[in-house]
């Protein structure tokens, strides 16, 4: 295998933001290299975020990589909102300007992605760790990897990080030229995957005196629940039926409806935290999607806000490629943090807002079922959650109350 040692764009990283990024550039004939630290089993089977906004869609046809989502992706209108025993439908089309979401896995867009780029796409490189990333300051940026058991240096005009939280580039830029701001939520998620077909048709989030519920799914036949627990909560403490019985009682089962039981073929615990630095360029050096920012997953922005970054670095880089213009790229990390920080307060606004926190007052409880019910009865309320929660709401604009 001849391993390229000068590209224009190296991109560390082949999650979903690395491999839309280089399949963008790609498309637009500028030359990039991907490299991943994992095998490429692994990749494909990171269970990670299932709802895609219409923006991402958008792009994943644009990108010519939205063949099987169009065939298997579950398009949804709507949300359901359950509180104090009430049930509320939130109406995407009508209070968002006709726009909705798409349940198809991450998993699923990794896989779409990775095929494209090995079929016709720059080089990818799997079980490729970088170890350096040098240059930043300089004309020419140089990672420094190791593949097939061979240390390897590769110049490039600027280095990518989509490597996530705990990835090399990120890591690259000095702390000095970053600010970190961070919240630790005192609760984690307890994640399924279950062969049941949901009961549902739509994502149900449930406000409970026992904690929070969220009912979701991957296919006709696979669902996706996922229940409130305690930092440091351990998978095994909890058995299948004992799962099943508390997600029976969060989400308000009764005579009339009840989730459909079947094998959990999957469980972790999955810790809640805000955090993003800036800002998301130093030098040669740029950061997308976790690798700059996370949000708690009750918004179901993460996969969402990686796609927009791409999206927007993509035409930042084919502009300065096209007419030597550096004026998008110069702008990217605030063109970016706009919407990040719009999504941060979402995913803030829904998490604290669903969740009980340990030791909650009765006044807090109260507090949240006013909130809850000011969306069921306010149609303001509810055209506010469904622009955020469908990404149609402008990056910068207002607040979500």
């Amino acid at each position: 295998m001849n391993h390229p040692v000068r590209t224009r764009v190296a991109v560390v990283g082949a999650g979903p933001a690395g491999l839309l990024l280089a399949r963008l550039l790609h498309l637009s004939g500028i030359d990039c290299v991907v490299l991943e630290s994992r095998d490429r089993a692994y990749v494909e089977q990171r269970q990670r975020a299932g709802i895609l906004e219409q923006g991402t869609v958008d792009t994943l046809r644009r990108a010519g990589a939205a063949a099987r989502l169009e065939q298997q992706g579950m398009p949804h209108d709507g949300i359901e909102l359950r509180f104090g025993g009430n049930r509320h439908r939130i109406d995407f089309p009508a209070l968002a300007d006709g726009c909705r979401v798409w349940v198809y896995a991450q998993t699923e867009v990794v896989k779409d992605l990775i095929a494209l780029q090995l079929e016709d796409g720059a080089p990818l490189y799997f079980d490729a760790p970088v170890h350096a990333v040098q240059g930043a300051d300089t004309d020419t940026c140089v990672v420094h990897y190791t593949h097939e058991g061979q240390t390897r240096a590769l110049s490039c005009d600027y280095v990518i990080g989509c490597d996530g939280f705990h990835g090399i580039v990120r890591r690259a830029v000095p702390a000095q030229a970053t600010q970190v701001h961070e919240r630790t939520y005192p609760y984690s998620w307890l994640g399924i995957l279950a062969d049941a077909p949901p009961a549902y048709e739509e994502l149900i989030y449930a406000h409970s005196e026992r904690g929070f519920a969220l009912a979701s799914m991957r296919s006709p036949s696979v669902s996706r629940l996922y229940l409130q627990v305690p930092n440091g909560e351990h998978p095994a403490a909890w058995s299948e039926r004992r799962i099943w019985d508390e997600l029976d009682l969060r989400l308000g089962a009764d005579t009339t409806w009840r989730l459909n039981r079947g094998p959990i073929t999957a469980k972790s615990v999955l810790p809640m935290r805000s955090w993003v630095t800036e800002p998301m360029r130093h030098g040669r050096i740029l950061l997308a999607g976790d690798a700059a920012h996370i949000v708690p997953p009750t918004g179901a922005k993460g996969l969402n806000l990686a796609t927009s970054d791409v999206t927007v670095l993509a035409e930042a880089l084919i502009r300065l490629y096209d007419s030597g213009s550096a004026e998008l790229l110069d702008a990217y990390s605030d063109t970016c943090l706009r919407r990040v920080w719009r999504a941060e307060h979402f995913s803030y606004f829904m998490t604290t807002t669903l969740h009980t926190a340990p030791g909650q007052s009765s006044f807090d409880t109260r507090l949240q079922l006013s909130q809850l019910d000011r969306i069921a009865t306010s149609p303001h309320a509810a055209s506010e959650l469904a622009a955020n929660y469908t990404g149609t709401v402008p990056h910068d604009s207002g607040r979500n109350s």
